[in-house]
């Protein structure tokens, strides 16, 4: 039994160092990253049973790839090897105010977009205290779409919990395609990870602010909770960072990061495992959830590549720190 599974994409990760623009680069610095990837790194490192759920081509570049998620220590068992498609890129360009970061993607024809229905036996291999998906797999293909579905149904017939992070990405999918996916979706979802503007793109719900945002969106489709994350760009390389929960009755809020940025993909992603290690630890307790995956952000976007490298003993040093004196 693991206490995590997640589900979904991997891209290899493409950028040129010293804040370099793509048509300079003579050399690009390489990792790993995906969303569903991140949460099962993330919550790998602060000491929980993960495993990663996805195929990958069966050459050297997925081999590189599996090799690289093994050494954080996610269980790689779960993962496929085809000799169909293809392992998707994407191209980061760091920015500093007032130029912006630009990401490029080459994803098209990867090998999990090709996901056959006979491809994974769910009820079998989702053994696992909670599975997580976003809403980037089911944007992949049709195929995609159906294995997601199945993947959430086969976990709740297993008693497993489902969180699920909404992740609009335009670039795969419009609006009312990512609509009428998740609507269909819902049903299987305890915990629903969203920002605001997602919220409005996707789900058409809107309010004086966030809070009414979480209690609507929460009314309309009876999530266990509704997590959302709250970014401040005071320029490209500082952010104000939060977060805020609902489960119904009662919203739970932390306190503001102000962020040094030095790698913000994968902060989302952070917040998914710091919260999902804060409720499958303390007994569900949403307040210290919201705290857990707002400091687990916090600290994720001060390291590079989309993998969060800190520890569990990092993470609670920084909900309890006063100062920013060296550790010595």
């Amino acid at each position: 039994m693991y206490d995590v599974i997640t589900f979904g994409e991997a891209m290899i990760r493409l950028s040129p160092p010293d804040y370099a623009r793509i048509e300079q680069a003579n050399t690009f610095n390489i990792s790993v990253g995906g969303g569903e990837l991140n949460v099962a790194v993330g919550v790998a490192r602060l000491g929980l049973n993960s495993a990663w759920i996805s195929i990958l081509p069966n050459n050297p570049i997925g081999y590189f790839t599996r090799n690289k998620v093994a050494e954080t220590g996610v269980d790689t068992s779960l993962i496929k090897f085809s000799n169909e498609g293809r392992m998707g890129l994407y191209f980061v360009e760091f920015g500093a105010s007032p130029r912006r970061s630009k990401v490029i993607y080459d994803r098209k024809f990867s090998s999990i977009s090709l996901i056959n229905s006979d491809d994974f036996n769910f009820k079998e291999i989702l053994k696992t205290r909670l599975l997580h998906v976003s809403g980037i797999l089911p944007a992949l293909s049709k195929s995609c779409r159906l294995a997601t579905k199945s993947s959430l149904i086969s976990a709740k017939e297993n008693g497993s919990l489902v969180s699920f992070d909404v992740n609009y990405r335009a670039k795969l999918w419009n609006e009312d395609e990512a609509l009428k996916c998740l609507t269909d979706l819902v049903e299987h979802i305890d915990i629903l990870i969203t920002t605001e503007e997602d919220t409005e793109r996707v789900f058409k719900i809107t309010g004086r602010d966030y809070y009414e945002v979480a209690k609507k969106l929460q009314k309309k489709f009876n999530f266990k909770v509704v997590a959302i994350t709250l970014r401040e760009d005071v320029s490209v390389l500082r952010n104000n960072w939060t977060a805020i929960a609902y489960d119904g009755d009662k919203f739970y809020k932390d306190k503001k990061y102000d962020i040094e940025i030095v790698d913000r993909f994968g902060g989302g992603d952070s917040f998914s495992a710091g919260f999902i290690y804060g409720y499958l630890t303390e007994n569900k307790n949403i307040e210290s959830a919201v705290k857990y995956g707002n400091a687990f952000s916090a600290l994720k976007q001060t390291n590079p590549t989309d993998f969060c490298w800190s520890t569990v003993d990092e993470l609670k040093t920084l909900i309890k720190q006063k100062n920013l004196r060296v550790e010595r």
